[in-house]
């Protein structure tokens, strides 16, 4: 798996662990958020993009089935702020990632479609 890719999966555990720990009072991972978390992986192995991906929120294709998106929303959306805190190095780097744009070929063409009349 590229270094880019490795990233991410620890930074998604790390968002599952912390909702986790809060909402399921587990020290590792709860039933529940153990799937989530082989789950996501999954899915970042499979990714159509790999390493040329944006984050997930912005990504074009949506991999995830609909009760799982739900869940991964959930997780991000509440251990997205405290991620400053906890894992202040992935926080910043999931940040910078998802300023960039990584998925050039297809917004290019995408882009040039919106500007023919």
């Amino acid at each position: 798996m590229h270094p880019r890719l490795v990233r991410e999966l620890k930074t998604v555990k790390a968002m599952i662990r912390i909702y986790c720990k809060a909402h399921h009072h587990s020290s590792g991972f709860c039933e529940q958020c153990s799937e989530l978390s082989e789950y996501a992986e999954r899915r970042l192995a499979n990714c159509p993009f790999q390493e040329h991906k944006s984050t997930c929120g912005k990504c074009t294709v949506h991999c995830y089935k609909t009760k799982m998106r739900e869940k991964i929303i959930k997780v991000m959306r509440y251990s997205g702020p405290r991620m400053l805190f906890h894992h202040p190095f992935l926080a910043t780097a999931h940040l910078v990632d998802e300023k960039r744009n990584l998925q050039p070929e297809e917004s290019a063409q995408t882009t040039e479609k919106r500007k023919r009349p």
